[in-house]
This record gives structure tokens, C-alpha cells and sequence, in this order.
């Protein structure tokens, strides 16, 4: 995971609860299952379809996933192009095996270079992807230039090759490909069936036709198969690093990142806020835990909106109190960004079952954990300012 701006995203679903009557800010739209079905199916569309609706959290926990098969299968391609040269002396006549065994060499040689790249992409989304499309397109390419390679008159010497855009297809379900990504690689695949039919004149025949509509079925099965693989796997990723009721992160997960950020950039000064809801199991008391909720939500939305445009994180660290990250802030400019969000929380406008309004205020301990610092020993800090400032009456910001 990584300090980034947190958008809403495919992985970061809105889990509000229902907002209290006569609030200003209500969003309601048409009731009714069939509505939200339609809303949750549009969604995890949207989701799957492009990697552009992922955080950078997200793909690089995708990343690992993706790494972890594309080794897999890279060995697996990698043993059997040799052997498969077993099959060729069997089945292909000389004057074909001459085209035929340098480019298995070829391949062999990408299909260990593309170990070696997934292999070093630990926490590199785009090397991973760099990786996965190498796996596919070094067989398609592979399987092209000896199209290309033969007269046309011979193609059907290819014994045992024409399988091989099938075969790719078929393998996209493998990997937690997003939609938009395999259906580029099966337009590809499609492109080299309509090659080898047009090399081998059998282009709009009944037996064309065949082939191209057992691709297409297998890619579309693919395709669902990447859908519901990225769906399950963004689910679980966020069940694993997301509070459910505000959306922000964990505290496992806060943790999680504040490590492998100081691993990334041990120099870098990091600014925490330890905040804490005023007088919560008042509200809780007062107006009913269902408001409670409400409330959290509220703030948990005010504390992601600022550090989203400072490049932070924001979670909840427990019960009413979360904690904010802020990379490189300065002691005054932390300061001074705890204090706006003081002032926008209090300001905010909210109004119970009853319609009545209501006021929410919030109490901010700072500290910095610096490169000489544990994490652990910054937390305490921030703790410790934080019921200072609730010790001297509440709604303020404590520094050193």
C-alpha cells in the first residue's frame, strides 16, 4: 500500500448508512431492489473493466496476485516448448522443422526472460502487466511468424499449431485480468485465427466459420471469468483492509502502509493527526447509535476529503478516533491543516431523527514520526496530545 489520494473508487464502496431524516444533504434516489441491483451491477462493471478505476493499494495487491500465476504458467509454457519439439520430429516433415525449431529457441529464450521480469516485480504494477502480456504475446507471435513464414500452400503442415489462439484465450481466465485488457488480447487472438485460416484458404468456410465462433464463445467465457476472478478479488481485498462502516482503512492496514512507506522512503517525515470525536457516547446516548453511525461517517468523509488533496490516508484507528498520514508535512503546516479540519467539522451541518440539529466537534493531537523514530513511538505521541487536548476542554489541536 502506498500514500496516495484516496478516490472513490472500486475498491473503497460507499458504505454509508441511512442518513437521519430532514437532513439538507439527503441523496435519495428511486427505492426498490430491482434499483439497487441495477446500481451494484453497474458498479462491479465498472469496476472490472478498466484499471483506472483501481487506487494504487488495490494494484499493487493485484500485483502480487497477477505476479504469482504468470510464474506459475511461465514455467509451465517454459517446460513444454522444448518437449513439444518431440511432437514436431514426429509430425512435421524437415523442411518444416527447419522454420520450426529456431523459433521454439526464440520463445523458450522470451518465456525465461519473462520469469525473470515477473519475478522482479514485487510492488511493480507495471512491470507485472509488462510481464502478463509478454506470456501471451510471445506464443501469439510465435505461432504468427511461422504463418507468415510458411507458403501458403503448406500451412496445414503446422500440425498440432492451430490450437494455439484457443489455448491463449482460454488461459486469460487464469489471471485477474481487468475487461478491457483480455478483450484487447482476444481481438489480438482473433486477428491470428483469421490469419492462419486466410493462409491455409479456409477464410468464410463452413469450417471457418466453426473456428472463429469456438474462439469467440471461449473468449466470452473468459471475459466472465475475469469479471467475477477481480470482482471476488477486490471484495476480499477490501473486507481485509477496510473499516465497513466508514470506508477508510484499518488499523491493520494503516499499519500495513505506514511500514512499507518508511521502507520506500526511509528520509521522509511523516505527519500524524490522532482525532477523536467529542463527547461520542453522548451522541450515542442521546440520539441512538444509528445516528452514532451516521456521524462517523460524516467525519470519516471531512477527515478523507483533507488528506485526499494532501496525498494522504485516513482511517479508523478505533471506535470514534482515527488517524490521518500526512508525507512530508512540516510541524506548522500540520498544524495548520489540523486546524481548518477542526473548523470544518464544527461547522458542520447536522440534524438528528427529530430534525433538530446537532453539534459535532472533534479534539486533534499531532506528532511526526521522523526517519530516527518508530512508528509505535509517534502513535504514543500523538495519543498522548490527543487526551491532552481532550483534558483541557475539548475542540482543539494539540502539538508538542
Amino acid at each position: 500500500m502506498s500514500f496516495s489520494p484516496w478516490p472513490h473508487r472500486s475498491d473503497h464502496t460507499d458504505s454509508r448508512p441511512a442518513r437521519a431524516n430532514g437532513e439538507s444533504d439527503a441523496i435519495r434516489g428511486p427505492a426498490g431492489p430491482w434499483h439497487e441491483a441495477a446500481i451494484r451491477g453497474a458498479s462491479a462493471l465498472g469496476d472490472t473493466l478498466h484499471a483506472g478505476n483501481h487506487t494504487r493499494d488495490f494494484s499493487l495487491a493485484r500485483t502480487e496476485y497477477l505476479r504469482n500465476r504468470i510464474l506459475v504458467c511461465g514455467v509451465i509454457f517454459a517446460l513444454l516448448t522444448p518437449l513439444w519439439l518431440i511432437v514436431d520430429t514426429l509430425l512435421l516433415p524437415a523442411s518444416t522443422l527447419a522454420f520450426i525449431m529456431p523459433g521454439r529457441f526464440f520463445l523458450l529464450g522470451g518465456l525465461i526472460a519473462t520469469l525473470f521480469l515477473a519475478y522482479h516485480a514485487k510492488g511493480r504494477p507495471l512491470r507485472a502487466r509488462l510481464a502478463a502480456g509478454l506470456l501471451i504475446a510471445l506464443p501469439a507471435a510465435f505461432y504468427g511468424l511461422m504463418l507468415l513464414s510458411l507458403p501458403p500452400g503448406q500451412v496445414h503442415l503446422l500440425v498440432g499449431y492451430s490450437f494455439i489462439p484457443y489455448l491463449l484465450v482460454a488461459v486469460l481466465s487464469i489471471f485477474p485480468f481487468t475487461l478491457s485488457e483480455s478483450l484487447f488480447a482476444g481481438l489480438v487472438m482473433l486477428t491470428l485465427e483469421w490469419l492462419a485460416q486466410e493462409r491455409a484458404g479456409i477464410w468464410l468456410t463452413p469450417a471457418g466459420w466453426q473456428g472463429l465462433w469456438l474462439l469467440g464463445v471461449l473468449l466470452a467465457i473468459s471475459l466472465t471469468a475475469n469479471h467475477f476472478h477481480l470482482s471476488l478479488l477486490l471484495r476480499l481485498y477490501r473486507q481485509a483492509t477496510h473499516d465497513p462502516l466508514t470506508g477508510l482503512f484499518n488499523r491493520r492496514a494503516l499499519h500495513q502502509a505506514l511500514r512499507q512507506s518508511r521502507e520506500r522512503h526511509p528520509e521522509r517525515i511523516l505527519g500524524l493527526m490522532m482525532v477523536d470525536i467529542d463527547h461520542f457516547k453522548r451522541l450515542n446516548d442521546e440520539h441512538g447509535h444509528a445516528f452514532g453511525d451516521h456521524v462517523l461517517w460524516r467525519v470519516a468523509r471531512q477527515l478523507e476529503d483533507s488528506v485526499r488533496k494532501a496525498g494522504g490516508v485516513a482511517a479508523r484507528y478505533g471506535g470514534e478516533e482515527f488517524l490521518l498520514v500526512l508525507p512530508g508535512a512540516q510541524p506548522d503546516a500540520l498544524a495548520r491543516h489540523a486546524e481548518s479540519l477542526r473548523r470544518q467539522v464544527e461547522h458542520m451541518r447536522l440534524l438528528d431523527y427529530d430534525g433538530q440539529p446537532v453539534s459535532i466537534t472533534i479534539s486533534v493531537g499531532l506528532a511526526a514520526l521522523r526517519p530516527d523514530e518508530t512508528a509505535e513511538q509517534a502513535l504514543r505521541q500523538a495519543d498522548a496530545r490527543l487526551y491532552r487536548a481532550k483534558a483541557a476542554g475539548r475542540n482543539q489541536v494539540m502539538t508538542a
